[in-house]
């Protein structure tokens, strides 16, 4: 799957945002970091998320998608 260089960078600024914003609630609204699993997802753009897998302290990127395969995706990995 091939991006733009302006998606790129916004799923590069969501990813940052994501990091800086784990393990401080207070700032997961903004961003909209939801736990959904075994899994935590935040939207890059009104149509795109990125999910994420907790391992210790930290947030790992497992995948990005739209919101329907992200439900399939987090469905499927179980």
């Amino acid at each position: 799957m091939g991006f733009s260089d302006e998606r790129l960078a916004s799923i590069l600024r969501t990813m940052r945002a994501a990091a800086d914003s784990y393990g401080r609630p207070h700032l997961h609204g903004g961003i909209g970091l939801r736990v959904i699993g075994n899994y935590i997802e935040c939207c890059d753009a009104l149509d795109h998320r990125l999910v994420f897998q907790r391992q210790g302290g930290a947030l790992v990127f497992s995948f990005y998608g739209t919101h329907d395969q992200v439900r399939a995706y987090v469905r499927n990995a179980r």
